[in-house]
């Protein structure tokens, strides 16, 4: 099993987004990245002004995150995966200090334990929140709503392999005025 996999509930972890004048243009370049990096429907949205138009829109938010029980099981793996991650990490380093006898962790073994094992948990847990909060799609999805609010539109991306990243990349290049990518 990958990591990716015991990390992350979602099929399309990169959001690729091209910026429109008109619906028009969006459209064909829908049209052609389709083709050219092999998508299917699923995987592209025409996103316009009638999206974004009311705060929390279902049509703004269904279209630039999909796979709404992947983001749920994404949250659940992170932070267990993670958590646990860290918890082992955590008794690793309590290990090193032990063997290395280091008087701190000597005089209060039982303590410096649970300190240990407790801040790796912790630190894995917040790692896996940062994952899950997705920083790098805002940049996206902000980019799309102030797009959409100035009445243009947006063809976004949800890619599953790098070479689709790839060429999605490169058919929105052509076309649009701006394309913007997570990680």
């Amino acid at each position: 099993m990958k990591i990716r996999d015991a990390v992350f509930g979602e099929r399309s972890l990169t959001k690729v987004a091209g910026l429109f004048m008109n619906r028009s243009g969006a459209e064909t370049a829908a049209a052609e990245v389709k083709q050219t990096a092999g998508l299917d429907d699923t995987q592209v949205s025409l996103v316009g002004p009638s999206d974004g138009n009311i705060a929390g829109s279902p049509e703004f938010g269904g279209k630039l995150e999909p796979e709404q029980s992947g983001i749920w099981h994404t949250l659940m793996r992170a932070h267990v995966f993670l958590g646990s991650l860290g918890a082992i990490a955590g008794l690793l380093l309590y290990l090193g200090f032990l063997a290395a006898g280091s008087n701190a962790v000597m005089s209060t073994p039982g303590m410096s334990l649970a300190v240990f094992v407790g801040f790796g948990a912790t630190f894995g847990l917040l790692a896996g929140g940062l994952i899950t909060a997705r920083p790098d799609h805002i940049l996206v999805i902000t980019s799309v709503r102030r797009a959409i609010r100035k009445g243009r539109w947006a063809v976004v991306i949800h890619p599953i392999t790098h070479a689709q990243i790839k060429r999605a990349v490169r058919a929105l290049h052509r076309r649009s005025y701006r394309v913007v990518r997570s990680f």
